[in-house]
């Protein structure tokens, strides 16, 4: 990520000019993406122990505390496999498309969960509510098919370079 800004008296002579030189650039996002990481780090850490304290004072452990449970742990992992990126882009230089769509996969995984959970434990659910959930799970698995098969043409192109 380079700002140039063109200069009118030296566009004929050199071309476009930066006004900020490259490497002071990089350095500046490198800051950034490290800054970032720690945030992602601490917000992990943060949620695990959040997650363990809700699921010792969930009532009743069975089945609530453990649904929660899956659903808190599912978000962690969403979260380090961002910080994953965020370190991925640190050290290669660029985003990796293969990674925001497992992340991708993964929540839509987690939502079909939680909202199979609340079918499962709500037994005097409306119709409609019962239709919505269920256009919800619907969507969410069109969704993770779409997910998949676009990291499968990913992989595809990647190995036919």
């Amino acid at each position: 990520m380079v700002i140039q800004f063109a200069m009118a008296k030296n566009e004929s002579q050199d071309g476009e000019k930066s006004i900020i030189p490259a490497k002071y650039v990089d350095v500046v996002e490198d800051v950034f993406h490290a800054i970032l990481a720690i945030s992602l780090l601490g917000i992990g850490i943060g949620a695990f122990f959040y997650s363990g304290k809700r699921l010792i004072e969930t009532e009743p452990f069975f089945p609530n505390g453990m649904i929660q449970g899956v659903n808190d742990i599912l978000f962690i992992v969403i979260i380090l496999e961002i910080l994953r990126t965020v370190i991925s882009r640190f050290t290669d230089g660029v985003y990796q498309l293969d990674k925001f769509l497992i992340i991708g996969v993964i929540a839509a995984v987690r939502h079909i969960l939680t909202v199979g959970a609340s079918l499962t434990l709500e037994s005097g659910k409306s119709d409609t509510a019962f239709e919505r959930s269920i256009y919800e799970m619907g969507l969410n698995a069109l969704i993770v098919v779409a997910l998949v098969f676009a990291i499968f043409l990913s992989k595809s192109a990647h190995r036919n370079r």
